[in-house]
């Protein structure tokens, strides 16, 4: 491929990832945050975990799980195909084609666990739209993979094998839909394999990818050790093994799995050692190591409440609280870290506008996920009656750090790239004198 090539390449690549990250922090804010805020106050002011219908709590869950990290991920993944070893030329028609598909579907998905009109229809066709562009965005970055004939890193294994569990768990949402189209009484699926198919999604999709992206990133930026192969790739069949044994209604077992898997992930990371190597903390806060750290506390608080849940939730208050605990203090405080390190420099190599709103998103997020996950299983097995008050500040300190991450990202990808910024500097700096 010619240079000119690659530049169009590149510049494709850019413009196409940036608008995956834009419509994943329209889906983080408006279906995800905003309602999941909404949701949280009636429940609060009802004091009763069952006073929405569950189909907007489902429409919430994927608007977050598929509309925000989904988004992210095919974006990501997109824009990595140019930094491949690969005479090809950017997909360009299928990655534009896969946007509007995956957008499309997401858009249907919440809508209809919202409005409910035409269900029948639109639930199934959101689910087939989704499963259309990540067939879409599978083909192109088989397509695409190197030939060098070098055995792949752990971490690209890792991302590699959490893409096929990605298509498979859209195949299986896909199964779902169409089943509820069919027999079911509403939009709503039931209570079983909505929670199932989330750990599906949760543990067998996004907490491999954030290791996989984590054991490339974080000797990098953070200064870390070199991850271990063995212990990362053990980690992550423990997870499945989880995810098999949750299928198979062995709760139990799949706890003490999940936990194993978390502990075995930390150890390999070498998340919690001292840094081997300066950390590259270029145009982000300098606690953007100890934020990455902390994202690993809320993993292993996550399981030790999945393993309390086992034994006593009664109201949905433990397996709320872990599963909290981990989609919002693992999974988004480890994209609130990560992502304001690298969403800037793929989309067009720009500079983080705000250090600080990088800091004080990532502490609102923690403090709100904090309460969240300390106060919901009192207020919902009805331990302490007073809890029901604190669970909305949770929801306030959410939106607000949520609304932060998404202003600061937002402006950065307005600003100029960083080699312009550096000519503008000196022209106004001379306007000024």
């Amino acid at each position: 491929m010619s240079d000119a090539a690659r530049i169009q390449s590149e510049r494709q690549s850019q413009r196409l990832v940036t608008a995956y990250i834009v419509s994943g922090m329209f889906f983080m804010l408006l279906p995800g945050t905003f309602l999941g805020v909404w949701n949280l106050l009636n429940i609060s002011q009802a004091h009763l975990p069952s006073a929405l219908p569950q189909a907007w709590l489902q429409a919430h869950g994927q608007a977050q799980i598929f509309g925000w990290i989904g988004s992210f991920i095919l974006g990501i993944g997109f824009y990595s195909l140019t930094k491949m070893q690969s005479s090809r030329a950017f997909p360009s028609l299928a990655a534009w084609a896969a946007w509007v598909l995956w957008t499309l579907g997401v858009s249907l998905r919440w809508t209809t666990g919202i409005i409910h009109a035409y269900w029948r229809i639109l639930l199934p066709l959101s689910g087939v739209l989704e499963l259309a562009a990540f067939v879409l965005f599978y083909r192109s970055v088989r397509r695409h993979r190197t030939n060098s004939g070098n055995k792949p890193e752990a971490w690209m294994r890792l991302v590699g094998y959490s893409t096929i569990v990605f298509l498979l768990a859209l195949t299986v949402n896909c199964w779902l839909l169409v089943g509820q189209a069919l027999r079911g009484g509403s939009p709503a699926l039931s209570h079983v394999p909505d929670q199932q198919f989330i750990v599906l999604a949760v543990w067998g999709v996004l907490v491999p990818t954030i290791w996989g992206f984590n054991a490339r990133w974080l000797p990098i930026f953070a200064g870390l050790k070199q991850p271990d192969d063995w212990g990362l790739l053990s980690a992550y069949f423990l997870g499945l093994a989880g995810v098999a044994a949750t299928f198979l209604s062995l709760l139990p077992i799949a706890s003490v799995l999940f936990l194993a898997a978390a502990i075995l992930s930390i150890l390999a990371l070498h998340v919690w050692e001292p840094a081997v190597n300066p950390p590259k903390l270029l145009n982000v806060h300098p606690s953007f190591a100890w934020f990455a750290r902390l994202a690993y506390i809320w993993l292993l608080v996550s399981c030790a409440l999945t393993l309390l849940a086992v034994r006593f939730d009664q109201s949905g208050g433990f397996w709320g609280a872990s599963r909290h605990a981990l989609t919002v203090g693992f999974v988004a405080g480890m994209v609130f870290t990560v992502g304001q390190r690298i969403l800037p420099a793929f989309c067009g190599m720009r500079v983080l506008w705000s250090k600080k709103l990088m800091f004080w998103s990532l502490l609102l997020l923690f403090a709100g996920c904090a309460l969240r996950v300390s106060f919901e299983p009192l207020a919902y097995e009805n331990l302490w009656a007073p809890a029901w008050k604190v669970l909305p500040a949770s929801a306030v300190l959410e939106l607000l750090a949520v609304t932060l991450f998404a202003l600061n990202i937002s402006v950065t990808l307005l600003r100029p790239p960083a080699h312009l910024l550096v000519h503008l500097k000196p022209n106004l700096t001379s306007r000024g004198r």
